[in-house]
């Protein structure tokens, strides 16, 4: 489990984790926000990416260029320690059903140092009838 961490320490957590998302996906910045935001030894659980911070400055800047309308909406974010968890709805283009997104994201002395998440598209309907956001 996440260490246990003061209440402003968890809020800024999850500012920085939100800030790094907005620069690297929303203003379509990877390589600035890598370099501003996730350590050195920034590990990746993700199957389909590698660790560190230079992998992932790489495989983003390239997604984008191939996205230019790519864009995150922030449904929930959560602290838990040292633990940052977001709920997101990701989407390539405005007529994109997007890709929900479950996200967990360890901070460290003010940098992320770890990445783990679940992906889930979003389909046109639901058996339940209950949307996702």
């Amino acid at each position: 489990m996440g260490q246990s961490l003061a209440g402003p320490v968890r809020e800024g957590n999850k500012k920085l984790v939100l800030d790094f998302y907005q620069l690297a996906f929303n203003q379509h910045k990877p390589t600035e926000a890598a370099q501003k935001y996730l350590s050195d030894q920034y590990v990746q659980h993700n199957p389909n990416h590698a660790n560190g911070a230079e992998a992932f400055a790489m495989d983003f800047e390239k997604y984008l260029k191939e996205h230019p309308n790519y864009r995150v909406r922030f449904a929930h974010v959560f602290a838990d320690g040292d633990i940052v968890i977001l709920h997101s709805h990701h989407r390539a283009a405005e007529n994109d059903l997007g890709r929900a997104i479950i996200d967990l994201i360890r901070v460290e002395n003010r940098k992320i140092v770890e990445h783990w998440d679940v992906v889930q598209a979003v389909p046109e309907s639901t058996v339940s009838g209950n949307r996702m956001f």
